[in-house]
């Protein structure tokens, strides 16, 4: 943690629809003592229940799902575009069958509430668990979504974490 410091959430200078969608992030959980990640674009943050929070939506065959179902904490990693590969192959490699964060050379980091990051992260936000709830086809208003987007029925399963600890790297 020496390169980082405590950031406050309201001061961060961040597009949140460029880091989001263009730049992405690794959510990541821990699960009996083992680390995962997955590579994201989808998700959003906000004020809800008078807290700064984090939405995420994980699809249930993703092994990172098992990881974020298991932990009451997860993080949200992000990078500068010189782990554009890494968050490339962490996106496009299941956990499940290769050591995607050795493959990706990115280092785990144990921040203080017990979660993970990665020390190449520039920003990390430590999320604590508040709700979840899966999508469903029912709710959809727009009714061409499911179709579009879930043509398998494999909707997502929708996390808000409350941020509850902001990081930011001073290299």
């Amino acid at each position: 943690m020496e390169n980082f410091k405590k950031a406050d959430i309201y001061a961060l200078n961040e597009n949140p629809f460029k880091i989001l969608d263009k730049d992405w992030m690794l959510i990541t959980a821990i699960k009996d003592g083992q680390v995962n990640t997955m590579t994201a674009s989808w998700g959003g943050f906000g004020i809800l229940w008078n807290k700064p929070v984090a939405f995420i939506v994980i699809r249930p065959q993703r092994y990172t799902y098992e990881f974020v179902e298991a932990a009451e904490r997860f993080s949200l990693s992000f990078f500068n575009e010189t782990y554009r590969n890494a968050l490339k192959l962490c996106g496009s490699k299941s956990g499940r069958d290769v050591e995607k964060i050795k493959l990706a050379k990115l280092t785990i980091l144990n921040l203080p509430s017990g979660a993970s990051a990665f020390s190449e992260a520039r920003i990390i936000m430590d999320c604590r668990k508040l709700y979840v709830n899966d999508l469903r086809k029912d709710n959809f208003v727009e009714q061409n979504i499911p179709d579009l987007v879930y043509k398998n029925g494999d909707f997502h399963r929708l996390y808000i974490g409350e941020i509850e600890t902001c990081w930011v790297n001073n290299l």
